[in-house]
């Protein structure tokens, strides 16, 4: 059973004057652990495409199964507790929450979803893991970018998710800190065993994938795996 699989996808926008198909027929698998990179030019329909899989958006049709679950048609209720259990998050913007410490941003998906795992211990752990160890006091602001999406990195990986879905993740970095980020997002993927799926519009982030799905004008135009073509 694959980690995701999405068939015949469809999201339109229509109102009084306009229809815009912002995705058209999109149909791909993804097998557990793997690093799928969704690229493609602004208006191509990847950020839609990830708040779709994520369950933030609704589909005009379609389905889209994540972990063995079809979430197509589930209440929101439902949308929220699948997002707590399954699926991490690293967005471009950090998203910490201010007035919270790194250690306890790290914490507070363990504490939303009554993870029962040694929790503290844990997020002492993956913030080591990620080189901000003598950190765990400071708050958002005292931390520099970089700094800050790291702690975004080990808040992603506190319940042991499944999925991880990253947007355009180094995207608000120095091409140092970014690397950097990229290359501690990649490391603890493949730690943890997680399904990962990256948005972005830079090939040579993407590269970094298994595979690479590119979108244009709402269409699967390429499915690229490691040098070679895959049936989209």
């Amino acid at each position: 059973m694959p980690a995701i699989e999405v068939r015949q996808l469809f999201k339109t926008i229509e109102n009084s004057a306009s229809r815009v198909e912002i995705l058209r027929d999109v149909s791909f698998s993804v097998p557990r652990g793997q690093f799928l990179a969704i690229m493609g030019a602004s208006g191509s329909g990847k950020s839609t495409l990830l708040g779709l899989l994520a369950g933030l958006d609704t589909a005009t049709s379609g389905a889209i199964v994540l972990d063995g679950t079809d979430i197509t048609h589930l209440k929101e209720d439902a949308l929220a507790r699948l997002r707590g259990q399954k699926i991490g998050f690293v967005f471009q913007s950090y998203q910490l929450v201010p007035t919270l410490t790194a250690e306890e941003n790290v914490l507070l998906p363990a504490e939303l979803s009554g993870f029962n795992g040694q929790s503290r211990e844990r997020a002492h752990a993956l913030l080591e893991r990620v080189g901000l160890a003598d950190r765990m006091g400071h708050y958002p602001v005292q931390l520099s970018g970089g700094e800050q999406q790291r702690v975004a990195l080990a808040r992603a990986f506190m319940t042991r998710p499944p999925i991880l879905m990253a947007d355009e993740p180094t995207g608000n970095l120095d091409s140092a800190n970014g690397r950097h980020v990229l290359d501690l997002l990649v490391e603890l993927n493949r730690e943890e065993s997680t399904t990962l799926v990256l948005v972005t519009h830079d090939r040579k982030l993407a590269e970094h994938a298994d595979r690479i799905l590119t979108l244009g004008d709402g269409r699967v135009l390429s499915d690229e795996l490691v040098g070679r073509t895959v049936e989209a």
